[in-house]
């Protein structure tokens, strides 16, 4: 046998076997990492996208929340797994992009680490208040912080969450201040606030909603650049009067770094399609997500910029993990 011979029936050999490894995948369950408790925006995008990957790829597909560290816990979970495709994780804003640029000593880096796969959803943080708290608009509760300084608690899901920042940014617009309360979770932070024991926060829309429209929390302003049919009678934080305060908070999925190709390939496309699904879709609308369902190269350069983005807003504001 000749040596180009012998090379094309090996090279035929390899995609034939690639091609087996792909058809095969998955052959047992998945894991999806939530890093958070049960309850917040990255446990309800989780769930919701592995019932429907679950569906598509005919095989189990188990959240496992792992809370702790404003997610680092989980996502370095992720990376300490095998890249087989049977471990993914569905984090929000604050795991890819906020963490390198607040935490020093992380021990993840998602742009190295990580083979992105899909930016699912997207949703603008939402200012609620306890209905408790005398103010019924945000000019109400900016004049209620500058008479109370440092004593009006806002809850976050974690020091260096979305909701912690976009909080920070508001004082730092308005000229006020507030105590900053971290939670392990958007859930746990969701339900003191219905209790009454904080104040204040800006959580994510998709989080909240139903208590907004149920009574339990009141909302104030959204931080979209337009008001969002879910709430259609709350003001944007422009009407409001507090200007350049636009944020949105999003989920996203992963893997550990070095997928094979083939498998990398087919969770891209499930991810994709289990999002853009009319039933999934219309679930994540219901409580206030805007699909995006990205693809992985498109997910690696909007990363990059928003990890500049907030490096910047911490920067600025002398943020620390600490804070």
């Amino acid at each position: 046998m000749g040596p180009l011979r012998a090379i094309s029936i090996a090279m035929l050999a390899l995609a034939l076997g690639c091609g087996a490894a792909a058809a095969e995948y998955p052959e047992r369950n998945v894991t999806v990492i939530v890093p958070f408790p049960a309850g917040g925006a990255s446990d309800i995008t989780g769930r919701l996208l592995a019932a429907k990957v679950a569906e598509r790829l005919k095989q189990t597909l188990i959240v496992e929340n792992r809370a702790g560290a404003n997610g680092a816990l989980g996502a370095t979970a992720l990376k300490q797994a095998a890249a087989d495709g049977y471990t993914l994780l569905v984090g929000s804003i604050g795991v890819f992009a906020i963490n390198p640029a607040l935490i020093k000593d992380l021990k993840y880096d998602p742009q190295k680490d990580f083979d992105l796969l899909s930016v699912a959803v997207r949703t603008p943080n939402v200012l609620v208040v306890n209905p408790g708290l005398p103010v019924t608009n945000v000019a109400e509760l900016i004049s209620h912080l500058k008479a109370n300084p440092d004593k009006i608690t806002f809850a976050s899901s974690g020091i260096g969450s979305s909701d912690h920042l976009t909080a920070a940014l508001f004082w730092q617009k308005t000229g006020t201040t507030g105590l900053h309360v971290p939670y392990r979770g958007g859930g746990p932070a969701i339900n003191d606030l219905i209790a009454g024991h904080a104040n204040a926060s800006f959580q994510n829309l998709g989080a909240v909603a139903q208590q907004i429209k149920a009574g339990s929390l009141k909302a104030l302003a959204v931080t979209s650049d337009k008001r969002t049919a879910t709430l259609p009678d709350v003001p944007t934080m422009a009407e409001a009067g507090v200007k350049d305060l636009e944020v949105y908070s999003w989920q996203a999925t992963a893997a550990p770094k070095g997928l094979p190709a083939a498998v990398k390939t087919r969770l891209e496309k499930e991810l994709v399609e289990a999002a853009s699904a009319p039933e999934v879709k219309a679930k994540f609308e219901a409580v206030g997500f805007d699909v995006v369902a990205s693809n992985g190269e498109q997910f690696a350069t909007f990363l990059k910029n928003e990890t500049e983005r907030w490096r910047d807003v911490i920067q600025k504001g002398n943020i620390t993990p600490g804070q």
